[in-house]
């Protein structure tokens, strides 16, 4: 096998598994691989350089890279002289990840606050009814236990996102200096 054959076997082994995982993203395979061969360049790429190098049409390299941009894992680049959009990885997978985590865990604390908030209130509310049976001011009471781990739940989730957004993160779990072995 030649070394350049050797180089395509290993940049396609990256890319494929880049193509497997991106769904943690909530991407299809095909952006992955977009994504994969994207990372190989050293410079930036056009729409048009895509399509040739992935064989996918040119709607499909657009809406990948939009959907790639959304979640900063694609940056816009500028290259003198190009008039063309150029596209590039963006430099830092960390932030990229933090980004996409905060986003997404910060929406779920909303909606799950929310409505504990609201049936917490409720429940109150049905606990002030004299008319309440004991059998059911027994469930609400286990209900309101339940609610109340809950928001123990979101409120510590709070906490590890904002770890996340102020960089503590990095604090417990140290980013690689780029000497990692093997």
């Amino acid at each position: 096998m030649e070394d350049h054959e050797k180089i395509d076997k290993a940049r396609e082994r990256i890319i494929e598994t880049i193509a497997q995982n991106i769904h943690l993203y909530g991407l299809v395979p095909s952006a992955g691989r977009q994504f994969g061969t994207m990372f190989f360049q050293n410079e930036p790429l056009t729409l048009d350089d895509m399509t040739e190098k992935l064989g996918m049409s040119k709607t499909s390299m657009s809406t990948s890279v939009r959907a790639l941009s959304e979640l900063k894992l694609v940056e816009r680049a500028w290259k003198k002289g190009v008039r063309k959009d150029l596209y590039k990885v963006t430099d830092d997978w960390h932030q990229s990840f933090i980004d996409l985590f905060s986003i997404k865990w910060q929406r779920s604390v909303t909606l799950h606050s929310a409505a504990i908030k609201k049936s917490l209130a409720e429940y109150e509310e049905l606990l002030q009814n004299p008319a309440l049976s004991d059998e059911l001011r027994e469930e609400v009471e286990i209900d309101i236990d339940k609610l109340k781990y809950m928001k123990d739940y979101y409120n510590w989730l709070e906490r590890v996102i904002d770890a996340f957004e102020d960089q503590r993160i990095f604090d417990l779990v140290p980013k690689f200096d780029g000497n990692t072995k093997n």
